[in-house]
Protein backbone atom coordinates (compact mmCIF):
# COMPACT_ATOMS: atom_id res chain seq x y z
CA UNK A 1 0.00 0.00 0.00
CA UNK A 2 0.80 3.45 -0.17
CA UNK A 3 1.68 5.97 2.53
CA UNK A 4 -0.92 6.36 5.42
CA UNK A 5 -0.57 10.10 5.70
CA UNK A 6 -2.23 9.58 9.36
CA UNK A 7 -2.39 13.17 11.26
CA UNK A 8 -0.58 16.18 10.55
CA UNK A 9 1.53 17.40 13.18
CA UNK A 10 1.37 20.64 15.70
CA UNK A 11 2.67 23.39 13.91
CA UNK A 12 3.09 21.53 10.88
CA UNK A 13 1.82 24.15 7.58
CA UNK A 14 -0.81 22.12 5.51
CA UNK A 15 -2.41 23.34 2.33
CA UNK A 16 -6.65 23.11 2.48
CA UNK A 17 -9.65 23.86 0.71
CA UNK A 18 -12.50 25.81 2.15
CA UNK A 19 -15.78 23.53 2.02
CA UNK A 20 -17.97 25.66 3.97
CA UNK A 21 -17.90 29.77 6.10
CA UNK A 22 -20.07 30.72 8.72
CA UNK A 23 -20.07 33.46 11.22
CA UNK A 24 -18.01 31.71 13.96
CA UNK A 25 -15.36 30.33 11.47
CA UNK A 26 -14.63 27.60 8.09
CA UNK A 27 -14.22 24.20 7.38
CA UNK A 28 -11.67 22.77 5.30
CA UNK A 29 -9.95 19.35 3.87
CA UNK A 30 -6.54 18.70 4.71
CA UNK A 31 -5.62 18.25 0.30
CA UNK A 32 -2.52 16.50 1.88
CA UNK A 33 -4.35 14.22 4.40
CA UNK A 34 -6.88 11.99 2.37
CA UNK A 35 -9.52 14.57 2.85
CA UNK A 36 -8.96 14.70 6.94
CA UNK A 37 -11.47 17.97 8.05
CA UNK A 38 -9.60 20.81 10.17
CA UNK A 39 -11.13 23.64 11.58
CA UNK A 40 -10.60 27.34 11.60
CA UNK A 41 -12.22 29.86 14.31
CA UNK A 42 -13.19 33.13 13.16
CA UNK A 43 -10.37 34.33 15.78
CA UNK A 44 -7.44 32.41 13.95
CA UNK A 45 -8.53 33.86 10.37
CA UNK A 46 -6.73 37.04 10.51
CA UNK A 47 -5.58 39.51 13.18
CA UNK A 48 -7.28 41.98 14.64
CA UNK A 49 -11.62 41.75 14.68
CA UNK A 50 -12.75 39.84 11.68
CA UNK A 51 -16.18 41.45 10.45
CA UNK A 52 -16.89 39.61 8.03
CA UNK A 53 -15.23 35.93 7.47
CA UNK A 54 -15.79 35.78 4.02
CA UNK A 55 -13.47 38.51 3.66
CA UNK A 56 -10.82 36.30 4.04
CA UNK A 57 -11.83 32.96 3.20
CA UNK A 58 -14.80 31.65 0.84
CA UNK A 59 -15.90 27.96 -0.67
CA UNK A 60 -13.60 26.47 -2.63
CA UNK A 61 -10.44 28.43 -1.68
CA UNK A 62 -6.97 27.08 -1.28
CA UNK A 63 -5.65 28.38 1.97
CA UNK A 64 -2.13 27.87 3.54
CA UNK A 65 -3.13 27.03 7.55
CA UNK A 66 -0.71 26.29 10.76
CA UNK A 67 -1.80 23.06 13.29
CA UNK A 68 -3.10 24.74 16.14
CA UNK A 69 -3.68 21.53 17.37
CA UNK A 70 -4.84 17.72 16.39
CA UNK A 71 -7.24 14.57 18.30
CA UNK A 72 -6.99 11.59 16.65
CA UNK A 73 -9.27 10.24 19.03
CA UNK A 74 -12.09 12.32 17.46
CA UNK A 75 -10.66 13.09 13.95
CA UNK A 76 -10.36 17.44 15.34
CA UNK A 77 -7.63 19.15 13.67
CA UNK A 78 -7.73 22.88 14.88
CA UNK A 79 -5.90 25.53 11.97
CA UNK A 80 -5.04 28.66 11.74
CA UNK A 81 -4.85 31.11 8.99
CA UNK A 82 -3.48 34.15 10.39
CA UNK A 83 -0.02 32.63 11.86
CA UNK A 84 1.07 31.63 7.98
CA UNK A 85 2.75 34.95 6.52
CA UNK A 86 3.01 35.39 2.63
CA UNK A 87 6.41 33.67 2.05
CA UNK A 88 5.42 30.65 3.54
CA UNK A 89 2.13 30.67 2.08
CA UNK A 90 4.39 30.58 -1.62
CA UNK A 91 7.24 27.79 -0.47
CA UNK A 92 3.87 25.41 1.19
CA UNK A 93 2.29 25.92 -2.02
CA UNK A 94 4.93 25.47 -4.33
CA UNK A 95 6.15 22.13 -2.14
CA UNK A 96 2.65 21.05 -2.47
CA UNK A 97 2.50 21.37 -6.42
CA UNK A 98 5.76 19.92 -6.32
CA UNK A 99 4.49 16.44 -4.68
CA UNK A 100 1.17 16.78 -6.64
CA UNK A 101 3.80 16.29 -9.99
CA UNK A 102 5.74 13.57 -8.06
CA UNK A 103 2.74 11.61 -7.42
CA UNK A 104 1.74 11.64 -11.06
CA UNK A 105 5.65 11.08 -11.98
CA UNK A 106 5.50 7.80 -9.46
CA UNK A 107 2.23 6.74 -11.37
CA UNK A 108 4.24 6.75 -14.74
CA UNK A 109 7.04 4.82 -13.32
CA UNK A 110 4.13 2.14 -12.25
CA UNK A 111 2.75 2.23 -15.44
CA UNK A 112 6.03 1.39 -17.18
CA UNK A 113 7.11 -1.51 -14.67
CA UNK A 114 3.66 -2.57 -14.89
CA UNK A 115 2.78 -3.10 -11.12
CA UNK A 116 0.53 -0.90 -9.37
CA UNK A 117 1.19 2.37 -7.85
CA UNK A 118 1.11 0.87 -4.02
CA UNK A 119 3.42 -1.74 -4.87
CA UNK A 120 5.26 0.70 -6.18
CA UNK A 121 5.64 2.67 -2.68
CA UNK A 122 6.19 -0.85 -1.36
CA UNK A 123 9.01 -1.88 -3.31
CA UNK A 124 10.96 1.71 -3.37
CA UNK A 125 8.67 4.35 -3.05
CA UNK A 126 8.47 4.79 0.46
CA UNK A 127 12.19 4.24 0.91
CA UNK A 128 13.25 6.98 -1.72
CA UNK A 129 10.68 9.43 0.93
CA UNK A 130 12.67 8.19 4.13
CA UNK A 131 16.50 8.85 2.22
CA UNK A 132 15.09 11.94 0.09
CA UNK A 133 12.86 13.56 2.93
CA UNK A 134 10.32 14.20 -0.18
CA UNK A 135 8.82 12.09 -3.27
CA UNK A 136 9.85 15.05 -5.06
CA UNK A 137 13.14 15.22 -3.85
CA UNK A 138 14.16 11.95 -4.58
CA UNK A 139 13.26 12.96 -8.11
CA UNK A 140 15.02 15.91 -8.27
CA UNK A 141 17.85 14.28 -6.69
CA UNK A 142 17.45 10.94 -9.11
CA UNK A 143 17.69 13.68 -12.16
CA UNK A 144 20.52 15.46 -10.93
CA UNK A 145 22.69 12.80 -9.69
CA UNK A 146 21.76 9.08 -11.08
CA UNK A 147 24.47 7.40 -10.62
CA UNK A 148 23.93 7.82 -7.14
CA UNK A 149 20.70 5.89 -7.53
CA UNK A 150 22.10 3.11 -9.70
CA UNK A 151 25.05 2.58 -7.00
CA UNK A 152 22.91 2.14 -4.30
CA UNK A 153 20.14 0.24 -5.47
CA UNK A 154 22.60 -2.16 -7.50
CA UNK A 155 20.75 -4.90 -9.65
CA UNK A 156 17.36 -3.85 -8.69
CA UNK A 157 14.75 -4.06 -11.90
CA UNK A 158 13.13 -0.90 -11.41
CA UNK A 159 15.93 1.39 -11.13
CA UNK A 160 16.55 2.54 -14.59
CA UNK A 161 12.76 3.06 -15.43
CA UNK A 162 12.85 5.62 -12.12
CA UNK A 163 15.97 7.71 -13.50
CA UNK A 164 14.11 7.79 -17.24
CA UNK A 165 11.22 9.20 -15.73
CA UNK A 166 13.36 11.53 -13.73
CA UNK A 167 15.56 12.74 -15.95
CA UNK A 168 12.60 13.27 -18.82
CA UNK A 169 10.14 15.14 -16.32
CA UNK A 170 12.63 17.21 -13.74
CA UNK A 171 15.20 19.84 -14.09
CA UNK A 172 17.69 19.76 -11.96
CA UNK A 173 18.24 22.63 -9.70
CA UNK A 174 21.49 24.83 -9.68
CA UNK A 175 22.77 27.22 -7.18
CA UNK A 176 23.98 30.77 -7.82
CA UNK A 177 26.44 32.95 -6.44
CA UNK A 178 28.21 36.35 -7.13
CA UNK A 179 30.70 38.80 -5.92
CA UNK A 180 32.15 42.20 -6.93
CA UNK A 181 35.74 41.97 -8.32
CA UNK A 182 37.22 45.81 -7.96
CA UNK A 183 40.72 46.18 -10.40
CA UNK A 184 42.31 49.59 -10.50
CA UNK A 185 45.72 50.34 -12.11
CA UNK A 186 47.94 53.29 -12.85
CA UNK A 187 49.45 51.64 -16.14
CA UNK A 188 48.76 53.28 -19.49
CA UNK A 189 47.73 49.75 -20.68
CA UNK A 190 45.28 49.18 -17.82
CA UNK A 191 42.58 47.95 -20.60
CA UNK A 192 44.76 45.04 -21.40
CA UNK A 193 45.75 43.91 -18.14
CA UNK A 194 42.05 43.66 -17.35
CA UNK A 195 40.78 41.90 -20.09
CA UNK A 196 43.79 39.66 -19.29
CA UNK A 197 42.99 38.84 -15.80
CA UNK A 198 39.66 38.15 -16.74
CA UNK A 199 40.63 35.74 -19.38
CA UNK A 200 42.77 34.21 -16.67
CA UNK A 201 40.01 34.01 -14.39
CA UNK A 202 37.65 32.36 -17.52
CA UNK A 203 40.51 30.04 -18.35
CA UNK A 204 40.14 28.83 -14.56
CA UNK A 205 37.00 27.90 -14.44
CA UNK A 206 37.72 24.96 -16.72
CA UNK A 207 34.46 24.93 -18.38
CA UNK A 208 32.28 25.61 -15.69
CA UNK A 209 29.68 28.11 -15.81
CA UNK A 210 30.99 31.65 -15.06
CA UNK A 211 29.92 34.63 -15.96
CA UNK A 212 32.12 38.43 -15.88
CA UNK A 213 30.56 41.60 -16.76
CA UNK A 214 31.52 45.30 -16.27
CA UNK A 215 29.29 46.95 -14.06
CA UNK A 216 31.23 50.66 -14.12
CA UNK A 217 34.83 50.79 -13.84
CA UNK A 218 36.35 49.73 -11.78
CA UNK A 219 34.29 46.93 -11.10
CA UNK A 220 32.84 43.36 -12.46
CA UNK A 221 30.54 41.37 -11.55
CA UNK A 222 31.50 37.55 -11.28
CA UNK A 223 28.70 35.08 -11.14
CA UNK A 224 29.02 31.53 -10.92
CA UNK A 225 26.58 28.42 -11.36
CA UNK A 226 26.75 25.58 -10.28
CA UNK A 227 24.69 22.46 -8.86
CA UNK A 228 25.70 22.78 -5.37
CA UNK A 229 27.00 25.58 -3.28
CA UNK A 230 30.31 23.63 -2.59
CA UNK A 231 31.19 23.43 -5.92
CA UNK A 232 30.18 27.28 -6.77
CA UNK A 233 32.43 28.50 -3.84
CA UNK A 234 35.60 26.08 -5.48
CA UNK A 235 34.83 27.71 -8.59
CA UNK A 236 34.62 30.71 -7.63
CA UNK A 237 37.81 30.40 -5.54
CA UNK A 238 39.82 29.37 -8.29
CA UNK A 239 38.08 32.47 -10.88
CA UNK A 240 38.86 35.04 -8.02
CA UNK A 241 42.43 33.42 -7.39
CA UNK A 242 43.16 33.51 -10.86
CA UNK A 243 42.33 37.10 -11.91
CA UNK A 244 43.57 38.80 -8.52
CA UNK A 245 47.36 37.10 -8.91
CA UNK A 246 47.78 37.93 -13.08
CA UNK A 247 46.53 41.52 -11.31
CA UNK A 248 48.64 42.06 -8.86
CA UNK A 249 51.49 40.46 -10.36
CA UNK A 250 51.19 43.10 -13.21
CA UNK A 251 51.03 45.90 -10.85
CA UNK A 252 47.68 46.41 -10.17
CA UNK A 253 45.89 46.35 -6.98
CA UNK A 254 42.63 43.40 -7.03
CA UNK A 255 40.00 42.82 -4.26
CA UNK A 256 36.96 40.06 -4.58
CA UNK A 257 33.97 41.39 -2.73
CA UNK A 258 30.94 39.42 -2.02
CA UNK A 259 27.24 40.50 -2.17
CA UNK A 260 25.44 37.20 -1.82
CA UNK A 261 26.41 33.12 -1.17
Amino acid sequence: MSRDRGFPDNGELVVCTVDSVKNYGAFVTLDEYDGKQGFVHVRDVATGWVKYIRDYVREGQKIVCKVLGVDSSKGHIDLSLKSVNDHQKREKIQQWKNENKAEKLMEIVAERLSISVDDAYDRFGNELIDSYETLYGAFEGVASSPEELREDYSGEDWVETFIDVATENITPPYVQIDGILELTTMAPDGVDLIREALLAGIEAADGANVDIASVGSPKYRLVITADEYKDAEEIMRKVSGAVINRFTAAGGEAVLKRESK
